[in-house]
């Protein structure tokens, strides 16, 4: 997928263009999506902002659902052939409606047609709606589709809900809107070894710092390796026993051993166990880790029959 993240990388036109921060790439997300597919010749192509627009309005650091390496290798399996990261800064947020359309996605973009949300927002305080892109762009000869918000079992389908969600560690309500399981990704570094201590190795993940962790606790899941899934404990959390003082992503591969360090592991989230805890002594916490390990077999053993 060709990624345009600065004003000297030539872009591929003309395009089919997806607008929107798609944090997340939920289903809603991919329903936008589906229209860029149809508009050959012209490239299919998602425009987003960075840093997120929440982001550079409040100062702080936003958490993402999928972070940029994570929301490339979604939009590249999904089909998407081009990646276009508008710097959102002062100087985008203070173009009118017209001046973003006319400035961005006709002259740098060369639009043929545009997909949004039906609550997509855009220009200088959010003025422009979906119906103003709709009518402005008509003036340029460029087809406008506004998709209609997408339902689940709970409702709507959002990043707000889905962040809500795995704020509860309910991964299976996250994964039901994402089309996808909650997964987390990083490199496996050096940790403190407690794991080895307990006779249980466990792979100290370095996920991206602006990812979002679920709910504190552990979980179990599959973790994706050299083409294999295989079943896996997940610890997210301070480590109180050993008077922990940073969050740590840890996993135990559950009847597997072998050498994974220095290697990038994913792992898709299946079901939360229970909250972190704090034990009097490593051998209590040895034994919950024991209860841990047959609960996870138990619900990983009965997903797979399934599926």
């Amino acid at each position: 997928m060709w990624i345009v993240d600065s004003p000297n990388t030539r872009i591929l036109a003309p395009s089919a263009i997806a607008l929107g921060n798609f944090d997340g790439l939920h289903l809603g997300h991919q329903t936008v999506l589906q229209p860029i597919f149809q508009d050959e010749p012209a490239y299919p192509t998602v425009v987003s902002f960075t840093p997120h627009p929440r982001e550079f309005f409040t100062g702080e650091k936003w958490q993402l659902l999928t972070p940029l390496g994570e929301k490339v290798e979604v939009l590249e399996n999904l089909g998407v052939k081009q990646l276009v990261l508008l710097p959102f800064s002062a100087q985008l947020a203070s173009l009118t409606p017209l001046a973003f359309i006319k400035q961005i996605l006709v002259e740098k973009l060369q639009a043929k047609s545009i997909s949004v949300g039906q609550d997509f927002r855009f220009g200088y305080r959010r003025q422009g709606t979906a119906e103003d892109l709709l009518q402005i762009a008509s003036q340029f000869n460029i087809k406008v589709e506004i998709v209609a918000l997408k339902n689940c079992g709970t409702g709507r389908i959002s990043s707000s809900l889905i962040r809500q969600a795995l704020a509860a560690g309910n991964v299976e309500q996250a994964g039901q809107m994402l089309g996808r399981p909650y997964s987390l990704t990083g490199r496996v570094v050096i940790g403190q070894q407690l794991g080895r201590q307990l006779g249980f190795h466990t792979a100290n993940l370095q996920v991206p710092p602006d990812k979002l962790l679920p709910r504190l606790g552990v979980y179990c899941g599959w973790v994706h390796l050299d083409g294999s899934r295989l079943p896996a404990v997940m610890n997210i959390g301070y480590r109180p026993t050993i008077e922990g003082k940073t969050i740590s992503v840890e996993i135990h591969l559950l009847d597997w051993s072998g050498n994974v360090y220095d290697r990038i592991l994913t792992m898709d989230l299946v079901q939360f166990l229970r909250p972190e805890q704090k034990f009097n002594s490593l051998d209590r916490l040895k034994n919950q880790i024991e209860i841990d390990c047959d609960r996870s077999r138990l619900i990983l053993s009965s997903v797979a029959d399934k599926s």
